[in-house]
């Protein structure tokens, strides 16, 4: 009987480890690369998304004289991509000064779109080997990964400024927005 009992707890046990074994996706070759492309994928869809719900008319505005304009923030979020990302595929970086040279939404809009292209390319194109590789950053030596982590970390602090650029005028930021319900089966 207690040999039964025994047998039964046993089992019991170790069942919900099996269907978890089974339950559990592979890990993905280049894991820690992955992530990071990732979670860069997310934020720069939504300071794009942001970039193109502000209205032409409030690209001049700011919240107070000394900060930065929503326009210059769209213009210094394009040029550190291709700082950042320029540092991490060790190309030189050939855009500069989109913050200084353009004010047009349009021209902001496209410059942007281009800058999260050419990162999209550094992204996709690291893998965790590659990423542990070290380059000079700011007078620092840091892994290419931790680099291209700054950049996302760097992209979502601006966008969190875009974030109340949005909301003082009265517009709901793409991150907030509604997602669509899922199709019911």
């Amino acid at each position: 009987m207690k040999r039964r009992l025994y047998l039964a707890i046993a089992a019991l046990a170790t069942a919900p480890v099996a269907v978890l074994a089974q339950e559990t996706p592979a890990a993905p070759v280049n894991p820690i690369s992955a992530s990071e492309k990732g979670v860069y994928g997310f934020v720069s869809r939504v300071v794009v998304g942001a970039a193109e719900k502000m209205p032409e008319e409030n690209y001049a505005f700011k919240p107070t004289p000394e900060v930065r304009s929503f326009g210059q923030l769209v213009g210094h979020a394009a040029d550190a991509q291709y700082m950042f990302c320029s540092v991490a595929t060790g190309e030189p970086n050939s855009m500069k000064d989109i913050e200084k040279t353009k004010t047009s939404k349009a021209d902001l809009v496209a410059a942007l779109k281009d800058a999260v292209a050419y990162c999209d390319k550094a992204y996709a194109s690291m893998t965790d080997a590659q990423g542990s590789q070290m380059v000079k950053f700011m007078n620092l030596t840091l892994a290419k990964l931790t680099v291209l982590s700054l950049n996302t970390a760097h992209t979502d602090e601006h966008y969190g400024n875009m974030v109340t650029y949005l909301r003082l005028k009265g517009i709901v930021p793409p991150s907030s927005e509604k997602q669509s319900a899922p199709a019911s089966k």
